[in-house]
């Protein structure tokens, strides 16, 4: 069980600098960050608001960093981004990060969804609220080929796809997952909290939506395995819904589906990422491995919020950027 952790040349980004301030050497604390509102021709006339968490010695060190880009930019401070960070650089338990948060869009769920890139369409799916993911495409291309550049242009960053991750939660775990499944030339990490693998193509009944979930479905049609690391997690209090009634619940059922593959309602096995070669650590909570490329976290209480969420960014941050021997912080 898991416990609180314990002691452009083409680039058409036009930034307004809104907030900044000086990191102070010698202290673990990051400083405030720097936010921006970006244009993003595809959203006009609405900027993305983006905030810069820069490590405490960037000042000083002159060092370049690896970037975590993390979607549900205006969470950081529900999920204690700031305090958690300050806490791991204190124990030495992670290296230094930029953190590069962008807020949702004033639509959500259209921005945050799953797409085709090489036929630069989104794919969309139902939901209780409406379509998901309508603006996908647009919102993932712009983060992965301007927001990108921009920040390597502007930030001593380490430029290759191995020094970047994309983190997300619920809806923006589920894109977080597209961005690099799509994008993993710039993308070498994925962290995904309660990702809503639930999203299908049919929604008619409980076999429609086992048999025609999205994100699964990418997965069982990828030709080879990617240049990808991921950690998932989940609540195990998340829901009550069990759509085939075996005693799991959806949002667990669904992550595991897509990790290890599952017999569709028509008797065909639906391709996960074991099939794809991929290793992968069931027991992520117990028996940490920093050698498997995928990692599975069970919050055996967590529920669909932010204080779980809260709760799995320490063993996130530890799994991707702490030392591969270190035991991660509960």
């Amino acid at each position: 069980m898991h416990r609180g952790w314990k002691p452009f040349a083409a680039c058409l980004l036009v930034g307004a600098l809104l907030v900044s301030s000086l990191v102070h050497a010698g202290d673990d604390t990051p400083a405030q960050p720097t936010k921006l509102a970006l244009d993003a021709k595809a959203f006009a006339p609405e900027q993305i608001k983006v905030s810069i968490y820069l490590p405490p010695d960037y000042a000083t060190s002159g060092r370049r960093y690896p970037v975590l880009y993390a979607n549900d930019g205006q969470d950081m401070e529900a999920v204690g981004l700031q305090q958690t960070l300050a806490t791991l650089y204190a124990q030495h338990a992670i290296e230094p990060v930029i953190v590069v948060a962008v807020d949702m869009l004033k639509d959500r769920a259209s921005g945050y969804g799953l797409f085709d890139r090489s036929r630069r369409q989104s794919i969309v799916g139902g939901s209780r609220i409406g379509p998901i993911g309508a603006r996908a495409y647009d919102y993932s291309a712009w983060l992965a080929n301007e927001l990108v550049p921009y920040v390597d242009a502007h930030y001593r960053t380490q430029a290759s796809a191995q020094s970047r991750t994309m983190l997300g939660w619920s809806l923006g775990a589920l894109n977080a997952f597209s961005i690099g499944w799509e994008y993993p030339e710039i993308f070498g990490q994925v962290g995904a909290f309660s990702p809503s693998f639930w999203l299908a193509a049919d929604r008619s009944d409980a076999n429609a939506v086992e048999g025609t979930r999205l994100a699964q479905a990418m997965v069982d049609r990828a030709g080879q395995r990617k240049p990808l690391r991921f950690w998932f997690a989940v609540g195990g209090r998340e829901e009550t819904n069990d759509r085939d009634h075996n005693g799991t619940i959806d949002a667990v059922e669904d992550l595991q589906d897509l990790i290890n593959g599952f017999q569709a309602p028509d008797g065909t096995h639906r391709r996960g990422l074991r099939d794809l070669g991929y290793r992968i650590d069931m027991d992520y909570a117990d028996h940490p491995s920093h050698t498997d490329d995928v990692a599975y976290d069970l919050f055996a209480d967590g529920e669909h919020n932010q204080a779980t969420w809260k709760r799995m960014l320490p063993v996130f941050l530890a799994w991707a950027y702490g030392p591969n021997t270190a035991t991660p912080p509960r």
